[in-house]
This record gives C-alpha cells, sequence and structure tokens, in this order.
C-alpha cells in the first residue's frame, strides 16, 4: 500500500504546487494588465518607459529594479546630450534643428562608437548595440525582446532597439514614431529640410521606403489599410506592450482558455485597431480554445470558429502577410548588402555640410 500511497501524495503535493505557481503568474499579470489599462483609459501621463518596464519585470516575477533600469536610460540620454554639445549642428537653416539634433545623438549613441576624451587622452569608449541574430522572434525566450536584456548585453532586436530609441526621445523630448512593417519594427523621423525619413536599428543606417517594400511581402493593400508603415501615437505604442504583456504570458503559462491572452489583445485593439499582431494572437488564441471545444461543446465550438475564421479574413482583406524567418534575416541584410541602393543620402548631407 505505501509503494502506491507515496507517489500519489507526491503527485498531489506537485499538483498543489503549480496550481500556485499559475495563480501567482496570473495574480501578477492581471495586475500589470490593470495598471497598464488605467495608463490608456485615464489617458494617465506615464512614460512609455515605464510600461515598457512593466511588461519585463512581470515575466521576470518582479525581479527588475526600476531604478537601475531608469539609471542606465539617464546614462545613455546624458550621453547624448554629451555629444550633441560636441557636435554642434551649425548648417541647419529650420526651425527643428535641436529636434533632429537630439534625434540625430540617439541614433549615434545606439549605433556607433562614442569616445570621450579628457586632457587629449581617450578614457572611456561607449560600444554600440549590435543586432542579436540569436533567437530575434524570441520564440525560444520571449525576454530576448526586451529593452533590459538589451541594455545588459548590446545586442537586441527589432523590438528592443525601437523601444529603446523612443524611450531616449521621450526622456529628451524628441519626437518620434515607431512604425510597422512585417515582422518589424523601426522608426519614423520628420524633419523640416528633407520630410519624413526611417531610422533603421537593426543595420544602423537611414533606409528609403523602397527597402522597406523590398520585403516582397509587404503588398500596396497593407500600406493603404493602414497596417504598415504609418506613424504610431504614444497611445498606439502603449497597446504594443499590451500585447507584449500577452506574449510574456503566452510563454510562461501557454494558458490560451483562461481569457487573459484574449482581452489584452481586445485592450490593444480597442486602442490600436489596426494592431495586426494583436489580431493574429486573438486568432491563434481562439484557434486553440476551438480544439480543445471540438468534439466536446458543439455550440460554443461554432462560435468560436467563426470568430477565428473572420480575424483571419481580415487579416489577409487588410494585406497581411506571413513573412518566413530566413526571408526576414535575407531582407535585413539587403540594407548593408545594398547600402547604396536603400541609403537616404539626404541625411548624410545634411549632418556632414557642418
Amino acid at each position: 500500500m505505501k509503494y502506491f500511497f507515496l507517489p500519489a501524495l507526491l503527485i498531489s503535493c506537485l499538483l498543489n504546487y503549480a496550481f500556485s505557481q499559475d495563480k501567482s503568474i496570473r495574480n501578477n499579470y492581471e495586475k500589470a494588465y490593470a495598471d497598464i489599462k488605467e495608463v490608456l483609459d485615464k489617458d494617465i501621463d506615464v512614460t512609455f518607459e515605464q510600461v515598457c518596464f512593466v511588461t519585463e519585470d512581470v515575466f521576470f516575477n518582479h525581479q527588475l529594479e526600476f531604478r537601475k533600469f531608469d539609471d542606465e536610460i539617464n546614462r545613455l540620454k546624458i550621453m547624448a546630450l554629451e555629444w550633441m554639445k560636441a557636435n554642434p549642428l551649425h548648417s541647419y537653416p529650420f526651425s527643428d534643428s535641436v529636434n533632429f539634433q537630439k534625434n540625430y545623438a540617439i541614433y549615434k549613441v545606439l549605433k556607433d562608437t562614442i569616445r570621450f576624451i579628457a586632457n587629449d587622452t581617450a578614457i572611456y569608449a561607449h560600444l554600440p548595440f549590435n543586432y542579436d541574430f540569436n533567437d530575434f522572434s524570441g520564440n525560444v525566450d520571449w525576454s530576448n525582446m526586451f529593452v533590459t536584456k538589451l541594455l545588459a548585453t548590446h545586442k537586441g532586436n527589432c523590438h528592443s532597439l525601437p523601444y529603446l530609441y523612443k524611450i531616449l526621445a521621450d526622456e529628451l523630448g524628441a519626437t518620434c514614431w515607431l512604425a510597422l512593417s512585417p515582422n518589424h519594427i523601426y522608426i519614423e523621423n520628420r524633419c523640416g529640410k528633407i520630410g519624413w525619413y526611417n531610422t533603421e536599428l537593426t543595420s544602423g543606417c537611414f533606409p528609403i521606403d523602397a527597402w522597406i517594400m523590398a520585403s516582397g511581402y509587404l503588398p500596396l493593400k497593407a500600406v493603404q489599410s493602414g497596417i504598415y508603415m504609418d506613424t504610431l501615437s504614444n497611445q498606439q505604442a502603449i497597446a504594443l506592450c499590451i500585447l507584449d504583456l500577452a506574449k510574456g504570458y503566452e510563454h510562461k503559462t501557454q494558458n490560451y482558455s483562461d481569457g487573459f491572452i484574449l482581452k489584452c489583445c481586445d485592450l490593444s485593439l480597442q486602442y490600436f485597431p489596426l494592431n495586426v499582431q494583436a489580431m493574429l494572437l486573438k486568432a491563434e488564441t481562439l484557434k486553440h480554445i476551438y480544439q480543445n471545444q471540438h468534439g466536446k461543446q458543439k455550440g460554443q465550438a461554432k462560435k468560436t470558429f467563426s470568430e477565428m475564421e473572420s480575424l483571419y479574413m481580415k487579416l489577409f482583406d487588410l494585406g497581411y502577410r506571413e513573412m518566413p524567418e530566413k526571408m526576414y534575416i535575407d531582407w535585413l541584410q539587403s540594407v548593408v548588402k545594398e547600402r547604396d541602393k536603400y541609403f537616404n543620402k539626404k541625411i548624410s548631407q545634411i549632418v556632414h555640410s557642418n
């Protein structure tokens, strides 16, 4: 009897522990969701940096320290300001010259080596942040998408690098916008001399729109519908963070049936209706739910399937296309391999005319 009793007791303890762990994770994520929802619903003056930190901290069970995170942001901010002092912009007679220089300083801090000199002797060199091709979509480890990981390792991707750029721009009072393309986030800027221009942080250059279109997975329909190559408001950027919250919860729990992922998607879409990644995650979550309902709850399964199908159809109608991983890597590298073809030469004309 003892032979059978002990394993049963052990199994019961393990199940209770797993349940308590799941409950703790859910409670933590519910609190994070409520905090970000309040920011959106009441238009509370909270920075993108703070919201971004909330989504990363909850993934690590509140093991991160905002003070240390903020200190590193301030260090980079000071570095950008010092770079501006050392490299004043003289030949730019437009009213937005300070804004242009702030944005260019952020770009230099993120993508170039910055040397600090005292008494004609180099005493410190800040190295650029590089693109990390290892698990760049966060499929294996969602924390590879995090700004905290980028700050700790100086390696990031098209999620963490533009997030850090926006955080620094907000801190410096500079204007910039997050923008989306297939599987990708980049920065859009505007200046008085040349109008709109793109800042690409994966390869570290300023590509023209033709490069963004060159992937082959960005049909004209997707641009016309507004799902890609459009500037995101601060509210829409925070709505992206709600999606990050949902993805973190998915990676930690693989729980599609308790409603948390769905309500995150719905909140994100409430404030960013054309967030195709939120539509896609909602559709895939409904697919998991349908597979569990199929053959057991026929009436409910039919309703779930209909909602899932309508979302997939909407994505198709908007021009969304899934971009294969290898093609995405080739596309990223193309802006380096064909730099002269895709580089916006107007930017270098501004900065090199001083």
